[in-house]
């Protein structure tokens, strides 16, 4: 006879997180969907072992065993990291969104990309700069996540993928969630005072923004316009942090393009809740632009290809960033042209490899900046030997 196991809902979302019953590997979104569908009647549910022990599903998921040899293989991803760390601490963790760093990643690329337009000709972009604005838009992207999942506890109640969100699921409270989010705020002020005054001025002007985007969804189709003004803002800060001001010919049309990198991103990721957020009365760019989504965001690649090539222009950069340019404009086109809206698993890969097209153009604007740096050197030189 088969062993089954006896798992309440509750339980069952808490493997699916890792947070609890460290020997499962974190349980498919499929399975709990199913689940999910059948958290009032019945409430328990019956798994066999065999299941749950399937694809390594016994295996720790921070500390997998070797089936030959028995001995630990230790993993760094974000999400074992989470899955690592004591048990009250991790709902926090997820929470901030620790355990998906795809978020940060498009939150601090754009910072990188103004830092290193704004290094000297020849030089490598400033690296405590550079991991100042990392820890910053960690701090920063996880106060976003819990504004945004403290303003949406009711809806995310009612969709399958966010169900399991630590507010949303009971196991941190609105008031445990203020506090949290009071100290990510306090450590990412002691980030920004780190700037000089014009930056902390412009630093604290995004704020408005951070509180205010989780409740646009409720009145605009546009949240990811919204999502993309609040995103970018570090393509306008990396600049003044080294320059001590901004350069608007530069830092405005690195801005417009990437607020239009969010534009096609955030829509690709909102096709994946567009049924859900039917449901539950929500808005996005996906629903409005529904089966024109592809010409819709050809116009914003071409709109983001065009102002960073004015921000080439205007920062007076070589022919190795127009190189990765072309690259990036290729990596767009192939992203739009193979998208299938209706396919959640597609639309998350193609949403994940926007992180390539980061960094991409930041390896662009160091080739360049080298380029640039070697053609002044051989200019001054010339000068000299006249």
């Amino acid at each position: 006879m088969m062993a089954l196991v006896r798992l309440t809902f509750k339980t069952i979302s808490r493997i699916h997180h890792g947070s609890c019953c460290h020997r499962f590997q974190p349980l498919s979104y499929d399975f709990v969907k199913v689940c999910e569908g059948r958290r009032e009647d019945p409430p328990h549910f019956y798994v066999s072992r065999r299941n749950l022990s399937i694809k390594n599903a016994l295996l720790p998921s921070s500390k997998l065993w070797s089936a030959q040899s028995g001995r630990r293989v230790f993993s760094l991803s974000a999400a074992s990291i989470v899955n690592s760390a004591p048990a009250p601490v991790q709902p926090y963790l997820r929470l901030m969104r620790l355990d998906k760093p795809i978020g940060t990643w498009l939150l601090y690329l754009p910072c990188t990309w103004s830092i290193a337009l704004a290094s000297d000709p020849g030089c490598l972009p400033h690296l405590g700069m550079l991991t100042l604005f990392g820890t910053g838009a960690l701090l920063m992207r996880g106060a976003g996540c819990t504004i945004n999942d403290m303003w949406d506890k009711d809806f995310d109640k009612k969709v399958s993928r966010t169900a399991t969100r630590p507010i949303a699921s009971g196991e941190i409270s609105r008031f445990q969630a203020l506090v949290f989010l009071g100290g990510q705020l306090s450590l990412a002020l002691g980030v920004l005072l780190c700037l000089n005054n014009y930056s902390i001025v412009l630093g604290a002007a995004s704020l408005g923004l951070v509180v205010t985007y989780p409740l646009m969804k409720r009145i605009t189709y546009w949240p990811q316009l919204v999502l993309g003004l609040t995103f970018n803002w570090g393509a306008l800060l990396g600049w003044s942090a080294i320059k001590g001001s901004c350069d608007w010919s530069v830092c405005l049309p690195l801005y417009f393009s990437g607020v239009m990198w969010t534009l096609i991103y955030d829509t690709i990721y909102a096709h994946q809740d567009k049924d859900d957020d039917i449901k539950v009365g929500v808005r996005s760019t996906a629903l409005k632009f529904q089966n024109q989504t592809k010409p819709w965001l050809s116009g914003f690649a071409v709109a983001m290809i065009s102002g960073l090539a004015v921000t080439g222009i205007n920062a007076e950069q070589t022919l190795p960033y127009y190189a990765v340019l072309s690259t990036v404009a290729i990596h767009l086109a192939y992203q739009i042209y193979t998208l299938d809206i209706n396919k959640p698993e597609d639309c998350w890969k193609k949403f994940v490899s926007n992180r390539n097209i980061g960094l991409l153009l930041f390896l662009g604007i160091l080739t360049g900046n080298f380029v640039v740096g070697r053609e002044t050197k051989w200019l001054n030189d010339s000068l000299c030997e006249r």
